[in-house]
């Protein structure tokens, strides 16, 4: 299949413009056709040369900004195409800009608005796909659009309070690693040479702390090869699905970070589902994106087989039981839920008690971890220096 670039008029004479996939012109200009769009012009699209990225490349508060500005602009009755123009004009991220220019395109050459976001799988998930489809069927797509802003804004809020949790003892553990090998490698050495010209046995943690000085000195380009490896290793690892399962299985049963952890996963996964099932999204399909955009193998997992027992008659509360990630107290408000019919509003109460939850355990975290971090550096820092001291103290002892 090629892609062409056209230019067409469609039956209101109105015209378009946009990219189309065949295996010749003549199939392509029979596709418009189909769709009410005769061909003015039609050409096979340049080849374009794209580097790979790291991800989508554009940022989800980006993508949230689009989305509320988006909701806005349909609310208020402009025409989709209209819309989407205005906002590639005028979005900071030119990735995100390019690809709201392709939706526009792809609209107007008769493509249904779901169907031309599903076509940038890494900017638009299939969260966002499924809910603005499950809008367009309804009539409702301004309101599905505000419901889909203000989860990602909720999805931000939570991502940032879980890394502002562990950016200060990170930045904290990086400062301790690298004044610890600034002394081991440029301070100790010259503590070392004037002790080698005075002569004498030093105490046993001096000579501790010169020899770990010299193994780092004369190693340490191997030191950091292995570090390198270690960590392709790991990343190598996770991207497997035993990989994944083992590691996220071990950040959810980590003391502390764990709680945190299974916290926060159990906050989005309520909203998540909550916001597909109160969009029209069936429940099948809800829990299945809710478990592609789980965050979490273990749990992804968990609700896949759950999805697999409800489609043989089960209801949803007993086999999320069985994952060993909810609680009990979730367990019990989703069964209820379940029972009244009011599934989504039962999940919507559970992700705003669990945000509130995820506060608290953020705050715990922070205020045990700061002092932990503190006092591990110090103590390392600390037993440099007195190491280093201490022949100076026998020395001085001598001469008194």
């Amino acid at each position: 299949m090629a892609k062409f670039t056209y230019v067409g008029v469609t039956t209101g004479g109105k015209q378009v413009k946009g990219e189309i996939e065949a295996g010749s012109a003549k199939e392509a200009s029979s596709l418009l056709s189909k769709k009410r769009v005769r061909t003015l012009s039609m050409k096979p699209k340049a080849l374009e040369l794209q580097l790979p990225l790291m991800g989508s490349g554009v940022k989800l508060q980006d993508i949230g900004r689009f989305t509320r500005q988006f909701a806005a602009m349909t609310s208020a009755g402009l025409p989709l195409v209209q819309c989407l123009d205005i906002l590639a004009n005028q979005t900071e991220s030119k990735l995100l800009g390019k690809t709201i220019s392709q939706v526009s395109g792809d609209i107007q050459g008769g493509s249904t608005l779901a169907d031309s976001l599903s076509k940038h799988p890494k900017v638009f998930n299939s969260l966002y796909c499924n809910m603005v489809a499950a809008g367009e069927a309804s009539g409702s797509l301004d309101t599905i659009l505000i419901r889909l802003a203000e989860y990602q804004e909720k999805s931000q809020a939570l991502r940032r309070k879980i890394k502002g949790a562990m950016s200060y003892p990170a930045i904290l553990a990086i400062v301790c690693v690298v004044v610890v090998g600034i002394m081991l490698t440029f301070v100790v050495p010259t503590f070392a040479q004037m002790f080698s010209d005075i002569g004498g046995t030093l105490p046993l943690p001096t000579r501790i702390v010169m020899g770990i000085s010299d193994f780092l000195r004369g190693n340490i380009i191997f030191i950091i090869v292995i570090l390198i490896g270690a960590g392709i290793g790991f990343g190598a690892y996770y991207r497997t699905e035993p990989g994944r399962l083992v590691i996220d299985n071990l950040r959810l049963n980590l003391p502390a970070i764990g709680n945190l952890e299974r916290k926060s996963a159990v906050s989005r996964f309520s909203q998540t589902l909550s916001t597909l099932l109160s969009s029209g999204v069936t429940i099948l399909d809800a829990l299945s994106i809710t478990a592609k955009t789980a965050g979490n193998a273990v749990l992804e997992k968990g609700l896949m087989r759950t999805l697999e027992k409800i489609t043989g008659g089960q209801t949803i509360a007993e086999p999320l039981k069985e994952t060993g990630v909810f609680p009990p107290m979730v367990i019990h408000m989703i069964a209820v839920g379940e029972k009244t019919g009011d599934l989504s509003g039962m999940l919507s109460k559970i992700a705003q008690f669990y945000n509130e939850e995820v506060d608290a355990a953020v705050d715990a975290l922070t205020s045990m971890l700061e002092p932990i971090m503190i006092v591990v550096m110090g103590a390392f820092i600390g037993g440099i220096l007195i190491a280093m001291y201490m022949p100076m103290f026998s020395m001085m002892d001598v001469a008194g």
